[in-house]
């Protein structure tokens, strides 16, 4: 369940707004919503004209780009040292180009996930001193780097860091560190991505404004940010604005081969298709082996050269889905099997996962359970994991509270890396868990832009909001609230992977899809009354254009989310054994007898029933009432397919409630 959440709107402002921006009114409605209450800030926002900052706000600009002239202007060989990522590898690959285009001797290096790592590592330098390097400049790393970099320095390597993680208390000594988050930084935004960072850098090392080089490197800038899914506002709309220009009508190899072998050459282009076209085919070629690849991909001059790297790319991205498929799988059984997705943090750990592919699998998890997720894959005496987190919870700080017990570990506060030994796992997971304890609960929010009568639903709305494009997070795809709709007709499509879902509200009839849910796995009936968020696309079809309604979440309608973090984590921690008080969450007879005759009436699913009583009997209390008939023998509880649906047993047999040890414990 998530916590719904209707932005608020001064009508009498948007309506003055659309007059003063000439501008539909419902653009400008939504733009209000997102903060956009100025027409000055509007005009700007909604401005083909590209705003970007100054390079030299960033700390140590100045040095870095002082540090790399002299270098290319001594002959000195300088190595761009990267990340695996698709952030790092068009980071490496546009200071790479760059520095080439300088007629600098230069030299890369993009470490390999599985024997390297991320970051830098001291073979690495070995093997770059060997070949000569006088000058490293990492590219999405080095933050985090202060015994590498001063290794360096003991071979006489000279060092410049640009980054865009968050830094440790003490930050590594050596010619110039460019990162946004330095807490002596003195540049106004802060949300730029590695390949942002290295933009700069090249901006500042040529001496030109942004403005003049976005149209050599927008395109790298537009795919890195995109993949480490920086908020879609201030620069980083500029910078996606003008790298969509410039990937569709691309002048560089590999990402003309990209995009015929992703299938999106003909289609139209949007965050979410160049978020799962072409992003994840970059990421597989490091997931999978060695990034090198994508890398060699996107400096290409090559057309059949480009084509045959896309076309590599391509089969082994379609390798990591199936793999990704298979470890989620053994994951959710261990999660379920061994109770983990009552902690506060899903920690999980597996055999010979593969190291490449955890951390989409913790995205997984953690969408599944509303929680932050930690997917170790184990070999050897060390398990290297990655987690993912939900917002309003930093992973980062829950990672550092238990440094004792890890090897290493980087990242921000929704996203995280981690090395342990295999001995430690239990301990990091008790300590994650204590942090976690320690903070204020919280759930995902789902975010609308406003609530909506059906009878607004068209064609003419879609094309209105397309001025708000690009969207992607910080300027998310509209979402609207349609409440109160009564489902008229549920009819399974695409072989039964899909529902299409007939609703009435009042005088309005309308259909929308439910996209990933089977007859079996959808919570509600004919004739129920339901709270729906939508999202509105157009599709085309035999010239024709048609609205199309999409099921971003659904639930009971008029359900009070007001508490439900705060009930969700009551009924983990009461299932954890953690001490406290939990004497308001006591039923009476009269509770557990009006969610029995609830089962009663048919099998039911699980989440169907919590919804229905959360109004009148509370998240957490529905919950412990269906634990309590369970323990009795009331009700029995079995997982099909993923789905926990509750029949009642023993129909007619009497039983004593006060027998349940559920509920002497939660009478202390």
């Amino acid at each position: 369940m998530k916590k719904w959440e209707v932005a608020q709107i001064d009508k009498e402002l948007a309506k003055n707004l659309a007059l003063e921006c000439d501008i539909d009114p419902f653009v400008a409605l939504i733009a209000a919503s997102r903060g956009y209450t100025e027409p000055a800030l509007l005009e700007e926002f909604l401005s083909d004209e590209l705003v970007f900052s100054d390079p030299y706000e960033l700390t140590d600009m100045v040095k870095a780009a002082d540090c790399i002239n002299d270098a290319i202007q001594q002959g000195t060989i300088i190595a761009v040292y990267g990340d695996y990522d698709c952030d790092g590898v068009t980071a490496t690959a546009l200071l790479y180009s760059y520095l080439a285009s300088r007629g600098a001797q230069v030299v890369y290096h993009i470490p390999n996930r599985f024997t390297e790592g991320y970051g830098m590592n001291i073979p690495a330098i070995d093997k770059l001193n060997e070949q000569g390097v006088g000058l490293i400049i990492t590219v999405d790393n080095g933050i985090s780097c202060k015994a590498e970099i001063e290794y360096a320095y003991s071979l006489g390597i000279k060092v410049v860091v640009t980054d865009h993680h968050l830094p440790p208390c003490d930050i590594p000594v050596c010619e110039a560190v460019v990162d946004p988050h330095r807490t002596d930084d003195m540049s106004d935004f802060k949300d730029i991505c590695g390949v942002g960072v290295a933009f700069k850098l090249v901006c500042a090392l040529e001496d030109v404004s942004p403005e003049e080089f976005i149209d050599v490197y927008g395109d790298f800038v537009a795919l890195g940010t995109i993949a480490d899914v920086m908020p879609l506002i201030n620069e980083n709309r500029s910078f996606v604005k003008a790298g969509f220009k410039l990937i569709k009508n691309s002048n560089k190899e590999g990402i003309k081969a990209l995009l015929k072998v992703s299938g999106l050459d003909n289609e139209a282009f949007s965050v979410s298709r160049i978020s799962f076209g072409l992003v994840p085919r970059i990421n597989a070629a490091g997931r999978m082996g060695s990034a090198d690849r994508a890398f060699s991909l996107l400096i290409s001059s090559d057309k059949d050269e480009a084509l045959a790297l896309a076309e590599e790319i391509n089969s082994e991205n379609a390798t990591r889905q199936e793999i990704e498929k298979n470890i989620f799988e053994e994951a959710d059984n261990i999660i379920f099997a061994q109770g983990l997705y009552r902690d506060r943090i899903i920690v999980v750990a597996g055999e010979g996962w593969h190291h490449g592919i955890v951390g989409i699998v913790a995205s997984r998890i953690c969408e599944r359970y509303s929680k932050p997720a930690i997917v170790l894959s184990i070999e050897d005496d060390l398990a290297h994991g990655s987690g993912r987190s939900i917002e309003g919870f930093s992973l980062y700080d829950a990672i550092n509270s238990a440094s004792d017990t890890v090897e290493k570990f980087g990242g921000h506060e929704q996203a995280a890396g981690v090395t342990l030994k295999k001995s430690s796992i239990s301990d990091f997971r008790k300590a994650v868990n204590t942090f976690a304890l320690s903070q204020k609960p919280v759930v995902p929010v789902l975010n609308l832009d406003c609530k909506l009568n059906p009878a607004a639903l068209s064609i003419d709305l879609v094309y209105a909001l397309e001025l708000l494009q690009p969207f992607g997070l910080g300027n998310g795809v509209p979402i609207f609230g349609i409440y109160g709709a009564e489902i008229d007709k549920i009819t399974a499509v695409g072989n039964g992977r899909h529902l299409k879902i007939s609703f009435v509200k009042g005088p309005v009839a309308f259909q929308a899809m439910l996209f990933s849910c089977d007859m079996d796995s959808f919570l509600f009936e004919k004739g129920e009354i339901v709270d729906l968020a939508v999202g509105l696309e157009i599709n085309h079809y035999n010239g024709k254009e048609f609205l199309s309604i999409h099921i971003k979440d659904y639930r009971y309608a008029s359900i009070d989310d007001t508490n439900i973090a705060y009930e969700l984590a009551a009924y983990d921690d009461f299932t954890n054994l953690v001490p406290r008080d939990y004497s308001e969450f006591v039923p009476t007879r009269e509770q557990c007898g009006a969610v029995y005759k609830n089962i009663l009436k048919k099998q039911c699913l699980y989440e169907s029933v919590v919804q229905k009583f959360n109004n009148s009997i509370g998240l957490a209390k529905t919950k412990l009432i269906i634990d309590i008939l369970i323990e009795l023998e009331l009700v029995s509880s079995a997982v099909t397919d993923g789905n926990k649906k509750l029949s009642v047993i023993n129909i007619g047999n009497k039983v004593n409630l006060e027998n349940s040890a559920i509920l002497k414990r939660l009478r202390g």
